[in-house]
């Protein structure tokens, strides 16, 4: 979107609770009601000059896509998971591009908003393919959850902050995102959704052959791959608070405004964020600030993300 008055560019990692609420039954239409909030913010956003690109996470969404296919299994074949995962791209993008271009125009900005089918190049030897910790899919009671590991061979682990079990899966780093040049050209005259879910895994062969891979890649690291490649200003990782925090939910907890890389990586070592929760999206961040010093990567909540692009609240990362 080629405007005087578009200065800063912005990759924005969308959480979970930007695209389902806490409690709602998971359906299509209670998704929607959802987007539609954020879609709102989102165009604040472009009203106020920033240019942008989305990277959705779709953990729950993809899970249940599987789910449902699977335990369709005796009456159509079952779908493998980097379909799912492609399903849920497809799905998510639509309900986002359909509520961004509506609030868009109520503002009288007539910009595209496209969704790509984004392929995410992964190592097969990827030590994640061992050691699975990606949560995917609904939360079940212990019983529940162990039933489907002797049923159906799921990896399930639990999640104490959230208080329920949810099947993991391998989570490898990504390494090349397929249809970058794509996404570059685009970005000059429209809002582009992409590497939703972190992008579709796939692994690339010696002659170039692309397949895919029973994964699903982190989005924070997906959309801080996007940030670099496309010579981002700010990687944006919206969550569910505002601002990182140590010692989280206890008496001591303490927000934190800045983090410097020496500081995150203590803390990371600490324990302090949990890996399956918060420290993805520190992981992220410090990796962006490392790789560019010059530029911002923040954490804060979907409410609060027009203050934290102006540097009033959220947590900042710095080298």
């Amino acid at each position: 979107m080629t405007d005087s008055k578009i200065l800063t560019k912005v990759v924005i990692a969308l959480g979970g609770n930007a695209l389902q609420s806490k409690g709602s039954d998971g359906t299509a239409e209670a998704q929607l009601e959802v987007v539609k909030d954020t879609c709102r913010l989102l165009a604040e956003l472009s009203a106020e000059g920033y240019e942008m690109a989305i990277v959705h996470g779709n953990g729950p969404q993809v899970g249940r896509i599987l789910l449902s296919s699977e335990t369709a299994k005796d009456v159509v074949p079952p779908m493998p998971l980097d379909v799912c995962g492609a399903m849920s791209q497809g799905y998510i993008g639509y309900h986002v591009q359909q509520s961004l271009k509506h609030e868009l125009a109520k503002r009288e900005l007539d910009y595209p908003v496209v969704t790509i089918a984004t392929q995410t190049i992964v190592d097969g030897e990827d030590p994640s393919f061992k050691d699975p910790t990606k949560p995917i899919g609904p939360f079940y009671a212990e019983e529940e959850a162990r039933s489907l590991e002797e049923e159906r061979g799921y990896a399930m682990r639990e999640d104490k902050a959230r208080g329920g079990w949810r099947r993991v899966v391998a989570s490898p780093k990504p390494q090349k995102i397929v249809e970058i040049d794509a996404i570059r050209q685009l970005w000059n005259s429209s809002i582009v959704i992409c590497a939703g879910g972190g992008g579709i895994p796939v692994i690339e062969h010696a002659d170039g052959a692309l397949e895919g891979a029973a994964a699903v890649i982190d989005k924070d690291f997906g959309a801080e791959l996007l940030a670099e490649n496309v010579n981002a200003d700010v990687l944006l990782i919206l969550t569910e608070v505002e601002k990182v925090a140590l010692d989280f939910g206890t008496p001591e907890q303490r927000d934190l405004d800045c983090l410097t890389l020496a500081e995150a990586a203590r803390y990371c070592k600490e324990g302090q964020f949990g890996k399956g929760n918060m420290q993805p999206k520190v992981e992220a961040c410090m990796k962006f600030v490392r790789s560019y010093p010059g530029k911002r990567a923040i954490i804060t909540s979907l409410s609060k993300a027009e203050e934290a692009l102006a540097g009033k609240t959220g947590t900042l990362f710095t080298y």
